[in-house]
């Protein structure tokens, strides 16, 4: 009896042991095996498939890495043009980590994925569009806006190759200051008002276009009407249009003359 109970007890401790100092990487993760203690206190294994890690909770820890991408939408900042005009940008980053690079960030940072991207990018990133944004005045970032854009993220792509990082999409969320937002509504507004007033105009040409030439075939039918009028066919449609009853005023036409 005591040995199937022994062997009970051997299986259920190697189970225990199997769950307590294994660790199970998920496909999408690099694991990461760091010591605790010596010298070193560093990353001493990378795994970079799924599968169990092997180590010692008491003097090992394994980290997961997520290495898929990660979108981060930074909280808002200001930051100054050449000229002094103040901008706010929102952005919004989307990036992976390198493959195998894990581990040098972890050495690097000693920090979870999330706390690097939240909190020790984001003096980096505003330091990037503070560089770039000191390299134009305002009416250039406006009229240069692709230019402008081409500059951060090609810093941001260098910036963040150094750190191990991957960018795969860049989002600015740039907002004006409000005086040049008004200036630009104004502007707006002006050319609107002066196409509205272009296209009444062009309303008004052709309505007058219209009755000039309707007054033009008036008169020129009139014209032809004088020229034709010859006092036979007056006399013919006076005849044509009295009903021989209807009263007539003046002198009306001798039809017959009298024979004496």
């Amino acid at each position: 009896m005591k040995i199937p109970l022994i062997i009970a007890g051997v299986l259920i401790t190697g189970l225990i042991i199997l769950f307590t100092f294994t660790e199970r990487i998920d496909a999408g993760h690099e694991g990461i095996l760091v010591k605790l203690y010596g010298s070193d206190k560093g990353v001493q294994d990378v795994t970079q498939v799924t599968g169990r890690v092997w180590y010692n909770p008491l003097t090992e820890s394994v980290y997961e890495i997520p290495t898929y991408v990660q979108t981060v939408n930074y909280s808002a900042f200001t930051v100054n043009a050449k000229d002094g005009s103040v901008f706010t940008v929102d952005p919004t980053l989307s990036l992976k980590i390198q493959d195998g690079q894990s581990p040098r960030i972890f050495k690097k940072y000693r920090k979870t994925l999330a706390e690097v991207l939240d909190r020790t990018l984001v003096n980096h990133i505003k330091d990037v569009y503070r560089i770039e944004f000191n390299k134009y005045p305002t009416d250039s970032i406006i009229s240069q806006r692709e230019k402008f854009e081409n500059g951060v993220q090609t810093k941001m792509e260098d910036f963040l190759k150094k750190e191990g990082f991957m960018l795969e999409q860049l989002t600015s969320g740039i907002q004006y200051p409000k005086s040049i937002t008004d200036a630009i509504n104004l502007k707006n507004a002006a050319i609107q008002k002066a196409q509205q007033a272009e296209n009444e105009l062009r309303v008004v040409r052709a309505q007058a276009q219209k009755m000039i030439v309707q007054a033009e075939a008036e008169a020129k039918s009139n014209e032809l009407r004088q020229r034709t009028l010859t006092p036979l066919i007056v006399q013919q449609m006076f005849i044509e249009k009295w009903d021989g009853k209807t009263p007539l005023y003046g002198n009306s036409p001798t039809l017959f003359k009298n024979i004496p």
